[in-house]
């Protein structure tokens, strides 16, 4: 016979000799036996253990079988525990019923015929074995419903972020077939014009003042379209975690002067002021992607400063170096500004701005790739602040900066 010492018995008699002889019939079977010569007794196990069945005497002082059913009975826990009640009494049916109504399932009689016993018990442990198993396989179908319902939900959320990608795809792919059409339209025009000229014969065209501002435009244009392509590039290298970072002795203040420099050259139409606090800002940093953080933030001020003078400053904080970028244009509204450095996010669309929408994304992944950190301040009308920090080295701990300080 297959035993099971986690099936929990319960047999409850006042007489230690009879709790003997009814352990006895069915220890053989490895049963879990606990006894209880009282109804207390009974009901403090009844509160630490689960059973499969109950085995109680009727005949007890005290509490006897029927009261303790009738506790039993009225208890959650135990409100479904089989009962067994044993009696010396007679098989009379008004005693029988009495033992029904007080929740028994069946009734042993003394003297105990032991392979009786064990049938019985051998029938209510193979129900209590079923009930376990169909809650063990309830809660496993309760679990696998929760995980399905988990898989829909991640499915149905990567069918909208799908989705999202797809229409983010198609307007980027928009985008830059619309900024790539325009520089190669003026260049492609500008061909033309020239060609026409060359068939003509005109010489005056060609003479060296002109040729000088068509070299501009041109340079203009490729530029144009290398800051598109260069655009495209860092975003993939981002999206594909190979971003390199190569770190140098840097000096900030150096940098920010050619930039400016080179970016007020460009466009002379717009004012832009440097201030910078620390000539010697020195760290380690990689010169030409801060170069590209520069360079993005005032194209962002220049597009959306309209035409008003922009501000350039250099700080230095405990343990930091901050750049900031102001401009006096038209803003950011509140709602957009934690959206500014998300990729192919223009919020000045309506302004009918050039560029992918990739410039502040960009920024923002290269200030963190130092271990810095980027923010914006802006009120509508009155223009925006953008702030960097990043991380410093002391000075005394670099080795001897030998490149010459921008004037």
């Amino acid at each position: 016979m297959t035993t099971d010492p986690g099936i929990k018995l319960l047999i409850v008699d006042d007489l230690p000799e009879n709790l003997l002889a009814l352990e006895a019939s069915i220890r053989d079977d490895g049963y879990s036996i606990h006894q209880a010569s009282s109804g207390e007794q009974a009901l403090a196990l009844l509160l630490e253990h689960d059973f499969a069945l109950a085995i109680l005497d009727v005949q007890m002082p005290g509490m006897n079988g029927f009261e303790l059913a009738e506790l039993i009975r009225g208890m959650a826990r135990t409100r479904h525990l089989p009962i067994v009640f044993v009696s010396a009494a007679g098989k009379e049916l008004d005693y029988a019923f009495k033992g029904y109504e007080n929740g028994a399932v069946d009734f042993l009689h003394k003297p105990l015929d032991a392979y009786v016993v064990k049938s019985k018990v051998q029938v209510f442990a193979d129900l209590y074995r079923q009930r376990t198993e169909q809650r063990r396989q309830l809660a496993a179908l309760e679990e696998s419903r929760r995980y399905q319902q988990a898989l829909v939900s991640e499915l149905q959320t990567a069918q909208v972020e799908l989705k999202r990608a797809l229409q983010m795809r198609d307007e980027f792919m928009s985008m830059v077939a619309h900024e790539l059409r325009t520089p190669l339209s003026v260049l492609a025009m500008e061909v033309r014009v020239r060609q026409h000229q060359v068939a003509a014969g005109s010489a005056t065209f060609f003479a060296p003042e002109n040729l000088s501002k068509m070299f501009e435009r041109d340079q203009r244009q490729v530029r144009s379209l290398t800051r598109l392509i260069d655009d495209m590039l860092d975003v993939s290298q981002i999206q594909h975690g190979k971003l390199s970072i190569r770190r140098a002795r840097c000096d900030l203040g150096a940098m920010l002067r050619r930039v400016v420099s080179e970016v007020q050259g460009q466009r002379g139409d717009v004012p832009i002021s440097l201030k910078v606090d620390n000539v010697d800002l020195l760290g380690e940093w990689d010169e030409f992607r801060l170069e590209q953080v520069v360079v993005n933030l005032l194209t962002n001020a220049l597009r959306y400063g309209a035409g008003k003078p922009i501000r350039v400053e250099l700080a230095q904080l405990p343990g930091a170096a901050a750049i900031r970028v102001s401009d006096q244009g038209v803003g950011i509204a509140p709602e957009d500004r934690t959206r500014v450095f998300d990729q192919f996010v223009r919020v000045g669309e309506r302004l009918r701005t050039s560029g992918l929408g990739l410039g502040l994304y960009i920024t923002k992944q290269l200030v963190e790739a130092h271990g810095g950190t980027i923010s914006v301040e802006s009120s509508l009308g009155e223009g925006s602040t953008f702030s960097v920090a990043l991380p410093t080295v002391a000075a005394e701990a670099l080795p001897a900066f030998g490149s010459a300080k921008a004037a």
